[in-house]
């Protein structure tokens, strides 16, 4: 696909199955609704942007956030960046032996906040601290995992909805790191799970896409236990094949902003030694369909 030129900035899609980079825009300025516009479309078409060389505030990260709709706070409040409770922080940095953020955020394949009734529409993450060695992040386009998935895969979810938790995966998480801390009783009940079909439909765009991650998908409703196990177990495998995959390593003062409808991610981990911190902003969705 060609690039899409424009005299303030440009918009250059990759080479790959998903994901363009946007050059010669200053995100700390707001955006006329013209090149607002031309960033919606891209983000629809593209799937995953990255805004590069992004010098902004955290308020101007949240602000432009807020342009796409309501943003959602995550249920570990800790986290909360003090002056911006909207900002979640992501981070591998103690301070007097306190972590700061997220250690382990994107540990397995996931679409943020799946586990709600209603989903995140997409994500913003931007760069802090980047370590030496590692820090990519993965995403995986599942509106191609939907297109090519074989025939008795599509015959086996068709009309099937699966359900989705937060704490698929906590205890897991919470042995092996110090970032998972125990959960209130209020916490719990603030991410009961959900239940959303298996594949979505695109609100903006009506394509369809696989909405189902190793992360928070527990089962499929209907089926026996085995059969459910079984099933998902080749979803995860499909949806996350090489050719659908696009691999951020990033650069100093990247923002990267990806739809959480139609694609998955997975943190490639880095050394524990080095510091990694980035700011994420989640915009509520639509309740799937």
């Amino acid at each position: 696909m060609a690039a899409v030129l424009d005299t303030r900035f440009d918009i250059q899609p990759f080479d790959l199955p998903l994901g363009a980079a946007i050059t010669g825009l200053d995100l700390s300025v707001p955006l006329s609704r013209e090149d607002f516009a031309l960033i919606h479309r891209a983000h629809l078409d593209h799937h995953v942007l990255v805004f590069r060389d992004q010098h902004i505030t955290p308020a101007q990260q949240v602000a432009f956030s807020r342009r796409f709709g309501p943003l959602q706070i995550h249920v570990l409040r800790q986290f909360q960046l003090p002056a911006q409770p909207e900002v979640l922080i992501i981070s591998n940095i103690k301070e007097n032996g306190q972590p700061l953020g997220l250690g382990d955020a994107g540990h397995f394949w996931h679409s943020d906040l799946s586990y709600k009734a209603v989903p995140s529409l997409g994500s913003m993450l931007h760069a802090q601290e980047l370590p030496r060695d590692g820090g990519d992040t993965l995403f995986a386009n599942q509106h191609l995992a939907w297109d090519r998935l074989p025939g008795y895969l599509r015959r086996a979810i068709d009309g099937r909805s699966a359900e989705h938790s937060y704490l698929a995966k906590y205890a897991e998480l919470q042995k092996r790191s110090p970032w998972r801390p125990d959960l209130t009783r209020a916490q719990i009940d603030e991410v009961l799970p959900a239940v959303h079909p298996i594949v979505r439909t695109h609100p903006e765009t009506g394509r369809r896409a696989l909405f189902v991650s190793e992360h928070f998908t527990t089962r499929v409703i209907g089926l026996p236990d085995s059969e459910s196990r079984a099933l998902l177990d080749d979803l995860f495998a499909y949806s996350t094949r090489h050719d659908f995959i696009y691999r951020h390593q990033w650069q100093a003062h990247d923002m990267v902003f990806w739809d959480n409808r139609s694609v998955m991610h997975l943190a490639a981990g880095c050394p524990d030694h080095q510091r990694r911190m980035l700011y994420r902003t989640t915009i509520e969705g639509n309740a799937p369909f």
